[in-house]
């Protein structure tokens, strides 16, 4: 890892990386002048980027031109051409997100608004397992990764997604999808190196005898340690392992089905203890059966995750999931439902400044839900109608209904609207927590009395091509929020979490690809949001509203993809992120860029700068220990066999 105290020395070593690159690419771009192979990104034309099939939106297979959500598909030529290097850094490219480095290894991520750390209105999954974690009904971001050339595509949803999802798809769903193992044949290797982060990355894949596919991979990196504003380095630099494998038999198109599973550990430093200790590994098993009149599929999977933060505290977290759904038509009525059921054993070793009380808990999750998409007019005008019922240990039952009304003007432009109810159930925070820990006398207590929190929807959105070289996609939203948590105060003194705060988030959503050439395409993103919440006038609220995320009002960005002659493809990004007000965070703007070269069908090449208009700028946090994003640059290799 290049050390950030030596200036001097990070220069040479940039030199050393950048100067035989740039030579190495002009001797080798001269000696294979004219190689056939195109990407892949800039080829698809403005049809084929809308039938792009999902299955985020209805839990079936739809096109994208038709799903009446506002969904934006990261793909998996986007995310090779942006150089990203992790889930976080890729999950930047859908601008319907808000996406913030908050250290080495921590990222605050969501969508429309109410971003924290502990961001808990995100739903995300990862070939259908669900990473949240019962704590706070969030993600830890550190933890959720997998070799970037095996993602098939991230499809995004900004908006409700609980009547198939669940509770906590509430202000969106990420739906992380890996590629089938048929589509990963032969052997990989990468590898990178730059000033911020080290990494190789390997894969194996075959077919059996038998008509098996499957594959195998590994992956190892380094993430150096963030800086202060003044740029002292901070011990939270960020290193892990992971492998892991999938299986799909697809000989049988009637049925099919997947294995997969992955093993990770990782550490952290911590500034006066032991490093912080991650370890995990989960087993996803899918069955599909084709009938004479729709689809069967059955999902389970186990999941142990264990968290250790020597000085304060630890967890271990085992989790048993199993769902099925059916899937069949009848006349105009194109019918899915299903249920599954989830148990959580979550072990929580307590440490001196807060609790979980009890330390042992067992959360169960039980659902069941229905939809009937209706044709009202064929091919032109369907009506959706679903609801889910689904019962948790602490708010019981909650019901979240859903309807939205597609139409369809023609195949180049679709109108739709929506209105959705949608829940965030309690996490072991809003009950459990006690700080300072039991004995002392607690300064903040869960709630006894903590219900789920409650949002109403309305989305209204068009999707279309405006011209032959011009899609646009926008939607407007007008967000209810009843019973958000909130901080109150008893007879003795004591804070306690409560359900009083509420208000409204209203926005705009657009974003647009323009074809300029055949081989230049330019992606431009919009978004606009603003939140309005309330207090009474008893309420004690230390940060007041703010507790309940700190949003940008204004995000851009422009992302342009060029392919240029002997197989070098260039690729640039430039994001625009306004002020955050609590705690006050000053507006960016970042400038990445990647120079990508083919001098053979199975090795790439690759340069990749980040944050080139500044030296490091915060994007989130207080002023006075928060980290800042440095500046970076790194070489990627890319062999295949």
């Amino acid at each position: 890892m290049i050390s950030r105290n030596d200036k001097k020395h990070g220069i040479s070593i940039f030199k050393q990386l950048l100067i035989p690159t740039v030579i190495s690419m002009s001797l080798l771009t001269q000696a294979h002048g004219n190689m056939a192979e195109r990407s892949k990104l800039v080829e698809l034309s403005l049809e084929d980027l809308g039938d792009i099939e999902i299955t985020s939106v209805s839990k079936s297979s739809q096109k994208l031109r038709e799903a009446a959500a506002s969904i934006y598909v990261i793909t998996q030529e986007e995310i090779r051409r942006s150089g990203a290097t992790s889930i976080p850094e890729a999950l930047r490219l859908a601008p319907n997100l808000q996406v913030a480095h908050t250290a080495s290894n921590a990222y605050a991520i969501s969508s429309r608004g109410f971003n924290t750390t502990t961001t808990n209105k995100l739903l995300v999954l990862l070939d259908g397992r669900s990473v949240y974690t019962p704590l706070y009904s969030g993600v830890f971001w550190d933890v959720q990764d997998t070799l970037m050339e095996d993602i098939e595509r991230i499809e995004v949803i900004s908006g409700p997604g609980a009547t198939l999802w669940g509770a906590n798809a509430v202000n969106g769903v990420i739906n992380i999808i890996t590629r089938n193992a048929a589509d990963t044949q032969g052997t990989l290797v990468t590898t990178a190196l730059g000033s911020e982060e080290k990494g190789i990355g390997v894969r194996q894949g075959g077919k059996t005898t038998g008509g098996m596919d499957y594959r195998f991979y590994a992956k190892q990196f380094d993430r150096g340690a963030s800086v202060n504003a003044a740029g002292g380095v901070l011990q939270d630099s960020w290193k892990g392992a992971q492998g892991g494998f999938r299986i799909d038999n697809s000989s049988d198109k009637q049925q099919t089905w997947t294995l997969q599973g992955d093993l990770y550990s990782g550490s952290s430093e911590q500034r006066l203890n032991d490093d912080r200790r991650v370890e995990g590994a989960n087993l996803l098993g899918r069955w599909n059966r084709k009938l004479d009149n729709g689809h069967v599929q059955v999902k389970t999977y186990i999941d142990h995750t264990k968290r250790e933060y020597p000085g304060s505290w630890s967890e271990s977290l085992d989790t048993i999931d199993i769902d099925a759904q059916h899937q069949f038509r009848v006349g105009q009525h194109e019918i899915l439902w299903g249920g599954g059921y989830r148990y959580a054993d979550d072990k929580v070793q307590n440490g001196l400044t807060f609790a979980f009380l009890p330390e042992h808990a067992h959360l169960k999750n039980a659902n069941l839900f229905v939809q009937d998409q209706i044709d009202l007019i064929a091919n032109t005008l369907k009506l959706s109608l679903g609801t889910k019922f689904e019962h948790n240990n602490y708010s019981g039952l909650d019901i979240q209904p859903d309807a939205r009304l597609s139409w369809s003007v023609n195949d180049k432009h679709q109108l739709w609207g929506g209105i959705s109810h949608a829940v965030r159930a309690p996490s072991r925070i809003d009950r459990d927590i006690y700080a300072p820990a039991p004995p002392a006398s607690p300064f903040l207590a869960g709630g006894s009395n903590f219900t789920s929190e409650v949002l109403t929807a309305y989305q209204l959105g068009y999707r279309g091509q405006l011209a032959s070289r011009f899609t646009l996609s926008t939607t407007i939203f007008y967000n209810d929020y009843k019973k958000i948590r909130s901080i109150e105060r008893d007879s003795g003194g004591v804070l306690f979490f409560a359900n009083r705060m509420e208000g409204t988030g209203q926005g705009v959503e657009l974003w647009g690809d323009l074809q300029l050439t055949q081989s230049w395409r330019v992606h431009m993103g919009y978004v606009y949001i603003e939140k309005h919440l309330t207090l009474p006038a008893d309420n004690y609220n230390p940060a007041g509203v703010a507790a309940e995320g700190n949003d940008p009002k204004h995000q851009f960005s422009l992302q342009s993809s060029l392919n240029l002659p002997y197989n070098i493809e260039f690729d640039s990004m430039v994001r625009y992120i306004s002020a955050l007000p609590s705690p006050a965070v000053p507006s960016y703007t970042a400038f990445n860029f990647r120079l990508g070269w083919k001098p053979t069908p199975k090795w790439g090449l690759a340069l990749v700068a980040q944050n080139l208009f500044d030296n490091q700028h915060p994007e989130f946090g207080t002023a006075n220990n928060r980290s800042e994003v440095e500046r970076s640059i790194f070489i990627k290799s890319t062999w295949k066999f």
